[in-house]
């Protein structure tokens, strides 16, 4: 999606101020938590594969907003859209995934079937942020949005090409909703082994928000704007390779994110360029082992109300997010850039040592 590019450029080109911005994200989280827990309840009691073609409908329309209604109404009404339409994807996919290579008896392969299939959109992500000035410069935002939308239907047609061998509920004869709900509930409630895969999750996943502030920790390393790039696209490169390594070594998930959070620590305190690379095997590390405790979560619950549990799950994560947006906020009052990733590593460190137990 080119449009992730550049969204916030085209909303002040379009004379929105930076508080009206910043209300945009809020409503666009908000949309996107409140979506969470009920698309997974719906991709348990209805159809998964349904879901992940309204998804990127959902979000195809918001961008078609944006292209052809910019404006703040355009604008909101356009991130409701593409957060409820990724929060319909979110838990639904895996718990499609999943249940479908279960069937196949391959469900040792989820972790390195997601690994790759991240790796694959972060690569996605970087040929697009290329690729998005020249097409700027030669259709601008007109060009965009249309691309943009072309690119989210084309994921829809991949959602209906998914195989899905599990019926409907009132197929299965099936309690819906409240029932549904109350059994991830109880899963979550019942097995000490998920919930403390829902708080590594939790932490793991959502202490990725860091990526967000990447830009400034690179920018405080003395390089030029231009160069800031170039040392995104280090780390981007090891999330990719941390991705399409997912599923080998699952014991050493301990060991390896105690490196990893060495790795983070080290390479943002150097406060240069060359410990990028650091950070970059750090967050290469992050999405190896995020991949391994997502398979772990999902072999630990069951197909009736899987999704939902994996949509709680979302939601933790989304929870933690917010506290790494806040506690960044409040440390970069009194403390560079690399003293907060420095501190951030702390709770990898904490994670693999309750990875052990």
């Amino acid at each position: 999606m080119l449009f992730y590019a550049v969204y916030a450029v085209l909303f002040a080109e379009h004379g929105l101020s930076p508080g009206e911005i910043s209300s945009l994200f809020v409503i666009w989280s908000v949309a996107s938590v409140v979506v969470e827990v009920p698309s997974g309840l719906w991709a348990d009691v209805f159809s998964r594969r349904r879901l992940l073609i309204i998804g990127p409908l959902l979000t195809a329309a918001g961008f078609s907003l944006w292209t052809f209604a910019p404006s703040y109404p355009g604008f909101a009404i356009g991130f409701v859209l593409w957060g409820a339409g990724g929060s319909l994807r979110s838990g639904t996919l895996q718990a499609l995934v999943y249940e479908e290579l279960a069937r196949l008896g391959a469900a040792a392969s989820y972790a390195r079937l997601t690994g790759r299939s991240e790796a694959v959109g972060t690569t996605a992500v970087m040929v697009a942020a290329g690729l998005t000035g020249p097409v700027l410069a030669a259709g601008g935002y007109l060009a965009v949005g249309l691309i943009s939308v072309g690119t989210t239907l084309a994921v829809a047609l991949i959602g209906w090409s998914f195989p899905e061998s599990r019926a409907p509920a009132e197929e299965r004869d099936e309690a819906t909703f409240m029932d549904v709900l109350r059994d991830g509930l109880a899963e979550v409630r019942r097995s000490p082994p998920v919930r403390k895969l829902f708080l590594l999750l939790a932490v793991i996943s959502g202490a990725g928000a860091l990526d967000e502030y990447l830009p400034l920790l690179a920018k405080g390393t003395g390089v030029s704007t231009a160069a800031v790039p170039v040392l995104m696209v280090t780390v981007y490169a090891g999330a990719a390779a941390g991705g399409w390594l997912a599923g080998r070594a699952p014991r050493a998930l301990a060991p390896a994110l105690a490196v990893a959070a060495l790795c983070l620590g080290v390479g943002a305190a150097t406060a240069r360029p060359a410990g990028f690379v650091l950070v970059a095997v750090a967050f290469g590390v992050f999405q190896w082992a995020t991949a391994a405790m997502e398979a772990r979560l999902q072999d630990g619950i069951s197909d009736r109300s899987r999704a939902t549990v994996t949509s709680m799950s979302g939601l933790g994560i989304e929870a933690v997010a917010v506290l790494v947006f806040a506690g960044y906020g409040t440390g970069s009052l009194w403390a560079d850039p690399w003293l907060i990733f420095t501190v951030a590593a702390v709770p990898y460190l904490v994670v693999a040592v309750l990875v052990r137990r």
